[in-house]
């Protein structure tokens, strides 16, 4: 064994704001357990200065998690100008949703907006499998 085994990969924190994407609707609408779909929906976009900090590159699987989930998806770099470090995106599907609170706050709807959680590389895991 190397040293390097022994290190843990590098982790940070970003708050996520989750969007609807008019090509992840028409893919769902064809076959909701399709890869295409899987491909538009299971994916999250980080600023260029976070991948390169998290040591990942575009199209490599990373993992989410916070108390309410966790789960494996691939990364995409941002080409939003300017940089917003510590900010992630994620088109609204089941994968974002993993990571939702349960907790309604008296409103009876779950907060799909500003998810805080960890990402941190998967080494080569593959994107979590939908289960129903």
């Amino acid at each position: 064994m190397d040293f390097g085994s022994f290190l843990a990969a590098p982790e940070i924190k970003v708050k996520v704001v989750t969007y609807r994407d008019i090509f992840q609707d028409k893919a769902m609408i064809e076959n909701l357990f399709g890869d295409e779909y899987k491909h538009i929906s299971a994916v999250i976009t980080l600023d260029s200065a976070d991948l390169k900090q998290l040591n990942v590159k575009k199209g490599d699987t990373v993992i989410l998690k916070n108390s309410f989930g966790r789960v494996v998806v691939r990364a995409e770099e941002s080409g939003y100008e300017p940089s917003h470090r510590g900010i992630a995106y994620m088109p609204k599907s089941s994968w974002s949703n993993m990571l939702v609170s349960d907790e309604t706050c008296g409103k009876g709807i779950p907060r799909f907006q500003d998810i805080s959680l960890t990402v941190t590389s998967a080494k080569g895991e593959k994107v979590t499998e939908l289960e129903f």
